[in-house]
């Protein structure tokens, strides 16, 4: 037993470090949720939510602790002179870039278009293959990228693959060889081990792109998995939504995955063709704008845009995402909307693969189901694609679920569509998935809504 004095010294260094562990918290500037959540942790538990704070509780990083700069996306030549819409307006104020014209945009609506999309890419590259995904298996459909990607490494193209260590931590490492014994590389943005002064567990690169050639990417929700992707049907796959884009916003993915792989490489990476590519076809009619999220983004510009599209509907505001667990400001913002007779869709799987993010969105779903809103489950699986369409102005796909792990911790990406067209072609997909769901949430009992409710307060934990 430690004698009297080294228990008195141990309590007041446990006080010491809460106290610091405190003060930090709140200069992270984390949300009011997330800050009661926390401090509830360190109070009442404190021997388990210091450490625990210490492993995942920060934000943005400081630049003392950590190397990766803040991302600035260039400026194109061919942004829309003038802000085209509010939201538009709000990003260029963050420093995002303006939307961008003379794009081309397709969207892969299911699986198995998909792949053959992706593989089409990997053929048709000539110069160079960029990928950044949070999970690239070991499975039958990780396996046949891994092979199509070497083989275009040993015809000399430039192969870069950056993956996040949570993500892909059950890839095995023998299946990475075939690409690595032909001359391309891959990383690990956040190894799951890794330095202190390397970031913490907790931030996630969740970004998903292919960039081929800097003149095309393939980007949005979808992993290389054969859950994801596939060339042949499969009644167990997730319904996910990616799309390929051609244009001058390819440029900022590139610098994007410029930026991460600098960080996780440590090596200074000039991209081979930085100059805009302008279409001129008649379907090149997308206007987009590329906005990145996480540590690495000064502000929080996509949540900021997401709030403000939900104050901005007029007609109808649909989202679709695997899991719904947003912060109170969003969920009042939809829930007033739906007072306002905006059409608010929340399409949501009706069991998704996280069974405590189903718990934590109860409340929310029946918050804005009681105000008016319309809750859709789909019952035929997973769904993972992560959408956001407003009125006829603009659509939002990428990266990022609807929730506070995505919009405050992880590295997100997504891009904004304001051409009919897009909006439209979304506007089919999600009506498309609307067909095999059930309308509404069931009311539950005293105890289940006691166990949700308290999930719901350490939510932003989760």
């Amino acid at each position: 037993m430690l004698p009297p004095i080294f228990t008195h010294l141990a309590m007041i260094a446990g006080f010491l470090l809460a106290a610091l562990v405190i003060a930090h918290m709140f200069r992270q500037r984390h949300s009011p949720a997330a800050t009661t959540a926390w401090l509830l942790a360190i109070v009442l538990l404190p021997y388990v939510g210091v450490p625990l704070y210490l492993m995942l509780g920060g934000r943005k990083m400081l630049r003392v602790a950590d190397s990766k700069l803040e991302i600035h996306l260039p400026e194109s030549d061919v942004s829309v002179p003038i802000a085209i819409t509010p939201i538009d307006t709000l990003l260029r104020n963050y420093g995002i870039p303006g939307a961008t014209e003379k794009n081309r945009l397709s969207l892969c609506p299911t699986g198995e278009d998909g792949f053959s999309r992706l593989v089409n890419l990997i053929e048709e590259a000539t110069e160079s293959i960029y990928i950044t995904t949070f999970i690239l298996a070991s499975d039958e459909v990780g396996r046949d990228i891994i092979g199509r990607l070497a083989r275009k490494a040993e015809q000399g193209v430039v192969v870069k693959v950056l993956l996040d260590g949570v993500g892909s931590f059950y890839t095995r490492k023998k299946a990475l060889l075939p690409l690595a014994g032909a001359g391309g590389r891959v990383l690990y943005f956040f190894p799951v081990i890794h330095l202190p002064t390397r970031g913490r567990t907790n931030l996630r690169n969740h970004r998903k792109m292919v960039i081929v050639d800097e003149r095309r990417v393939m980007a949005g929700g979808t992993n290389i998995a054969t859950e994801y992707i596939g060339p042949t049907p499969d009644p167990k796959r997730w319904h996910d939504l990616s799309f390929i884009l051609e244009g001058p916003a390819v440029r900022h993915y590139t610098e994007l995955f410029r930026s991460d792989w600098e960080f996780a490489s440590g090596e200074s990476f000039q991209p081979q063709n930085p100059a805009p590519l302008t279409l001129s076809e008649p379907d090149a009619d997308a206007v987009v704008q590329v906005v990145p999220s996480g540590p690495d983004v000064a502000g929080d510009p996509l949540y900021d845009a997401i709030l403000s599209v939900i104050f901005a509907a007029k007609r109808r505001l649909w989202i679709v995402t695997p899991y719904f667990v947003p912060d109170e400001s969003l969920c009042q913002a939809m829930t007033v909307a739906a007072h306002r007779g905006v059409d608010v869709q929340i399409l949501v799987p009706e069991k998704s693969n996280h069974r405590l993010a189903d718990l934590a969105r109860g409340t929310y779903l029946r918050d804005i189901q009681q105000a008016g809103g319309k809750i859709l489950l789909y019952t035929r699986g997973m769904v993972h694609a992560k959408i956001l369409l407003m009125d006829d102005e603009l659509i939002m796909i990428g990266s990022a679920n609807l929730d506070m792990r995505s919009l405050f911790l992880n590295y997100e990406t997504a891009l904004f569509a304001y051409s009919a067209s897009s909006i439209q072609a979304v506007e089919r997909w999600i009506t498309d998935l609307a067909a095999d769901t059930r309308l509404g949430v069931e009311k539950v009992g005293a105890f289940r809504d006691l166990c949700q409710g308290v999930v719901r307060m350490m939510a932003p934990l989760l």
